[in-house]
């Protein structure tokens, strides 16, 4: 064999083949590669001046596939996009990516470092354990062909996050778990069985012959468990020593393998103890610990990715004569018409043009009991119909429809750090440092007095006091919490959300889509010019309110006719304005409308040219979850707070019907936003709840924000929760809960932290040999899940 092929990749690290000469200079040496693809990629990472990725790897790089080097246009295609891509204001876009050839957190740096340069792109977040990509560019300043040509400079592989490529990435994960803990279960039978023997020798006597002979069994089932199966360990504790951070599998790592070396030299040097069956056990229980876990995050992230397998492959589109054609849902398009037998899932959002059935909209509100539909009610995709046929028209597929809203909010939570999980974290490096420093100490002293054991003793140090627990009692506790409120109709968005709700002192509501039921109806007009009948008003005003999301705007649908309104402009908190044959027209407050002359109205005002025109009377009822839902929240004390911009009289009257003592009207968005600041500075803490465009900073300016289920796209951006039943009782309920949590994390962290105080001098003290310690460290993480799981019960 020649010298060259000997040689290595410095890339990938793969044997380089006789002949080949690719040579890159990194940091002012030559470095071998072994394809074109590997040069080229190193050479983009040093002409980037990245070359720090290859310090800090833990890895090696995957080696690029040159067949796969294609054009990346075809991603320019907007119908492409529409499945990974998502529309924000103007030319902003966000893509969500996964990535293959992720190895370790250098890879994330260089991704991030690397793409972050090119000049459309903004932002760029990347999961390293689910190997998503979260990229916000500006599609007028460079498209999205070339990022992914960018990241495939760097060797890593773009594909859209579908629900296709999300469901392979889950799989191929679940696949390499399952080798790695198979071999570690085989493994740890067959050395326990040949344990017994050793064991029984010790007791009753075995010959040097067998003893050896039986340790080498064990060695030979041990090393695959120590070299394969154990790998997630090393390469964890590798990575946070390069980044000078301690966590658990840092001593994981240093008890395995000591305990492993020593095991190979006493079986050598037929030396007094082998640990071949501590090793193999300790790795298999931590595995499957960790392997459970997975499957609970897979399972969790049900927006994430899994809307393939929540909607249905293909629709039933009808006709104006309700001729009905079985066709792919890909082929389905907003203002078609589809019908949904009884027991099918609704493939689109939409409203109900025909039929009447029970809608089971659990999946999205949390809520068993299913929901009556009838002809002018809305439907969601993912939904279940449950009695009879609907005829749909379809408003919303794909990417716009309310799951997906949801299924982003959800991917915008994983991203999420709660506080109280970042100080678990910070708690358990520093204890992982006392840990290493008293395991040396022990060492020390019984190498001094009694060396044949100082080993084993150092060994259930480094095990029994392994900060799995203490690591584990926060978050396991919030993802139970948080299943919890999302099953009772509350889904949090981001992760201070519980710790708040457990220190909440005043709550304040927005009125129109909040504590009324956000549907209102027309239910008087009073026209004052005589050209212009009622019918014609309420088109005007059906025309101006076209495509907007404010409650408001849905009282006047059923009036459209074909009017041409241009130049259509809506301000917040005041009104729609717009031309119609050359006149300005103006609907909203009447201090809006009539600037100039404004009148004493509760109605909705509709001018032309400056004056008045119409009254528009509206009627909005009251939820029926209000009066409860504010009631128990008055029990725990909280202060209760209606600010609305609606005016006084009906203001009043809602706050009136409700037992509230603090209500105003006429509050702009900036005022409500003014008036919740003033509280926080006073110490109290605020939660927010509301629905539209103008409760936007007041949402983002609160303690915790809940959006109704109703409410606009922004809104539910800018919020920390999403109430999805629309029930308000959900709000009582989640403080409960987070009360409840909160015990629960209390109890979690008392346990773990008095568990390994009270079993260190044991440990110390040569009472608590390695596979105890192993069974002991495993149940007391065992104790903390299952404490956390009560959490699950309603």
């Amino acid at each position: 064999m020649s010298q060259a092929a000997e040689e290595r990749c410095f890339h990938c690290q793969l044997e380089i083949p006789a002949g080949a000469d690719f040579p890159v200079e990194i940091e002012g040496v030559s470095q071998p590669m072994c394809c074109v693809g590997c040069q080229a990629v190193a050479s983009a990472i040093v002409n980037g001046g990245l070359t720090q990725f290859y310090q800090y790897r833990s890895e090696s790089a995957d080696r690029p596939d040159e067949d796969s080097q294609h054009s990346w246009t075809v991603y320019d295609l907007p119908e492409v996009q529409q499945d990974f891509v998502l529309q924000l204001d103007g030319s902003e876009r966000q893509a969500q990516l996964l990535l293959g050839g992720i190895t370790c957190a250098a890879c994330v740096w260089l991704i991030e470092q690397h793409v972050q340069r090119l000049p459309q792109v903004s932002k760029v977040r990347v999961n390293a354990s689910t190997h998503r990509c979260w990229i916000s560019y500006d599609e007028s300043e460079g498209s999205l062909s070339e990022i992914f040509s960018s990241l495939s400079d760097i060797g890593f592989r773009p594909q859209p996050a579908t629900d296709e490529n999300q469901n392979r990435l889950l799989d191929d994960e679940n696949r390499k778990a399952l080798r790695r803990l198979s071999i570690a279960g085989l493994g740890m039978m067959q050395v326990g069985m040949v344990a017994i023997a050793l064991y029984g020798g010790e007791l009753f006597g075995i010959s040097d012959q067998w003893q050896g002979y039986l340790r080498f069994i064990s060695f030979l089932f041990a090393t695959p468990v120590v070299f394969y199966s154990a790998v997630p360990f090393y390469q964890a504790a590798w990575r946070a020593i390069k980044t000078r951070h301690l966590v658990m599998d840092v001593p994981v790592s240093i008890a395995i393998i000591l305990a492993y070396s020593a095991s190979v030299w006493a079986t050598i040097s037929s030396g007094p103890d082998v640990y071949f069956d501590s090793v193999s056990m300790f790795t298999f229980l931590l595995l499957i610990g960790r392997y459970l876990e997975m499957r609970a995050r897979h399972r969790a992230g049900f927006a994430a990715g899994n809307l393939a397998q929540l909607l249905p492959p293909t629709a039933h589109r009808c006709d104006s004569d309700k001729n009905v054609e079985t066709v792919p849902l890909k082929l389905i398009n907003a203002g078609d018409t589809v019908m949904v037998m009884s027991g099918e899932t609704i493939p689109c959002d939409g409203h109900v043009l025909e039929g009447r059935s029970q809608v089971d909209e659990s999946l999205l509100t949390g809520e068993s009991m299913a929901v009556a539909k009838t002809v002018g009610q809305n439907v969601a995709a993912g939904t279940v119909n449950g009695e009879s046929p609907l005829w749909i028209k379809v408003t919303a597929l794909g990417n716009n429809t309310r799951l997906s809203s949801i299924s982003r909010l959800v991917a915008q939570a994983e991203q999420e750090k709660p506080a109280q999980v970042a100080i678990a974290d910070r708690v358990a490096a520093y204890f992982v440092a006392a840990v290493l420093i008293i395991a040396a100490a022990v060492f020390l002293f019984w190498w001094q007095y009694k060396p044949e054991d100082a080993l084993w003793i150092t060994l259930s140090v480094l095990v029994v006091t392994c900060p799995c627990a203490l690591s584990l009692a926060t978050p396991v506790a919030l993802t139970a919490a948080t299943n919890r409120l999302r099953r009772q109709g509350l889904l949090i968005v981001k992760g201070h959300v519980i710790e708040t709700l457990t220190k909440l002192s005043r709550v304040v509501f927005d009125k129109t889509g909040t504590l009324t039921e956000g549907q209102p109806t027309v239910a008087k007009v009073i026209c004052h010019q005589n050209d212009l009948s009622e019918e014609k008003v309420l088109s005007l005003a059906a025309a101006l309110e076209r495509g907007n999301s404010h409650p408001i705007a849905k009282a006047f649908r059923g009036f459209e006719q074909q009017l041409e309104i241009e130049n259509i402009q809506s301000h917040t908190g005041a009104g729609v304005s717009g031309l119609w044959q050359g006149k300005e027209l103006r609907l909203g407050r009447a201090a809006f409308v009539l600037a100039d002359n404004p009148i004493d109205t509760q109605a909705i005002v509709l001018a032309v040219n400056g004056e008045l025109t119409a009254e528009i009377f509206l009627q909005d009822p009251l939820r029926e979850s209000a009066e409860p839902a504010i009631s128990q929240l008055r029990d725990k004390q909280v202060q209760i707070e209606l600010l609305s911009g609606d005016a006084t009289a009906t203001v009043c009257h809602i706050a009136e019907q409700l037992n509230i003592g603090e209500a105003s009207a006429l509050v702009s968005p900036e005022q409500k936003l003014s008036k919740v600041r003033s509280y926080q500075e006073q110490g109290e803490t605020v939660m927010m709840v509301g629905d539209g465009i103008n409760d936007v900073p007041v949402l983002s300016g609160a303690d915790v924000s809940v959006a109704m289920s109703g409410a606009s796209d922004i809104a539910q951006t800018h919020a920390d929760s999403l109430l999805l039943s629309g029930d308000l009782r959900a709000l009582p309920k989640a403080i409960d809960s987070s009360f409840f949590a909160r015990k629960i994390i209390s109890q979690n962290m008392a346990w773990a932290i008095g568990y390994n105080v009270c079993a260190l001098p044991l440990a110390a003290a040569g009472l608590v040999p390695p596979y105890a310690a192993a069974i002991g460290m495993s149940a007391s993480s065992l104790i903390v899940v299952l404490n956390a799981l009560r959490l699950n019960k309603l």
